[in-house]
């Protein structure tokens, strides 16, 4: 089987478009289209279902993405492998956006220093635009970010954060915690925008309305969003990393929307080609598919 062929069903499945994927991996969108063929002849089925400009992934994809994504990782592990350098520094500079700052990186730099006592750790929070010009320029190691857009930078799934509706635990929909986009047209709507493709999918979903739901906060800080929830000025749809103290304490309580469902904020580890592999490989050990499994402690 095609590794190229696998990667471009992993791109458009993550950039939910085959355009996307195309410009991502720096070829035509035909050539990607081909790809998808050349994989659905030797599955011996379709993969994506398209309808206009939207794509979904069938049964049969849904079957095969948590395969095709281990068979990339383990594929760049090994490139990694092969063209690592041996060399451990005194002091590794790491990137983070914002959230990731906030809600993973204290656990991966705790784990850093117990694998590696020597080094001094140094974090650079900033957008994923700023970390990959850090990157390119040296002024980083690695990175974490939602998207990369350069082909001399390798970049590593490391983590699904599936996106939902939360709601204050008094709230009328915390005992249901089940409902749909129609029945929350007339809640009051906190919404967090980070600008990212993961989000665009679900202004796609409340475009797709008759009547969308009334978005009454528009702010760009999960913190911020996460507060107004809990101040019972309204309702929004957060990742589950940023919840999870308030979920655990009984605090917010998750709604699940079908329509919604499989929405989340997808983060890649990334570093120049053929560098850092020791480092990248002992990162990989925590990464996950869905949040909830063994990285958030």
């Amino acid at each position: 089987m095609n590794i190229e062929n696998i990667e471009a069903f992993v791109y458009i499945n993550h950039y939910g478009s085959f355009n996307k994927a195309a410009e991502v991996l720096y070829i035509s969108q035909p050539t990607v289209t081909a790809r998808i063929q050349s994989l659905e002849r030797e599955l011996d089925c379709r993969v994506f279902d398209r309808l206009g400009k939207q794509i979904s992934l069938t049964e049969k994809g849904k079957q095969f993405l948590p395969y095709a994504q281990q068979i990339l990782q383990i594929y760049q592990n090994g490139k990694y492998q092969v063209q690592a350098k041996g060399h451990i520094p005194n002091e590794l500079r790491i990137g983070s956006t914002v959230s990731v700052s906030n809600y993973l990186m204290p656990h991966l730099m705790l784990h850093l220093k117990r694998r590696y006592p020597h080094i001094t750790i140094k974090l650079t929070t900033a957008s994923t635009e700023v970390l990959i010009d850090k990157l390119k320029s040296k002024e980083l190691d690695l990175a974490f970010i939602r998207k990369v857009v350069n082909p001399a930078i390798q970049a590593f799934p490391f983590c699904e954060d599936p996106i939902s509706l939360y709601v204050e635990k008094g709230h009328r929909l915390a005992k249901a915690q089940r409902t749909s986009l129609e029945d929350i047209r007339q809640e009051t709507l906190v919404f967090f925008e980070c600008g990212s493709l993961d989000w665009m999918r679900l202004h796609r979903v409340f475009e797709s309305m008759e009547q969308p739901p009334k978005i009454e906060y528009q702010v760009d800080n999960l913190e911020t969003a996460k507060k107004l929830v809990l101040k019972k000025a309204g309702i929004c749809f957060l990742p589950a990393l940023s919840v999870q103290e308030e979920v655990a304490a009984g605090m917010l309580v998750r709604v699940d929307i079908a329509e919604t469902e499989g929405i989340s904020l997808r983060t890649s580890l990334i570093s120049l080609n053929g560098e850092n592999a020791e480092f990248i490989e002992t990162l990989l050990e925590l990464g996950i598919g869905k949040t909830g499994d063994r990285l958030i402690v």
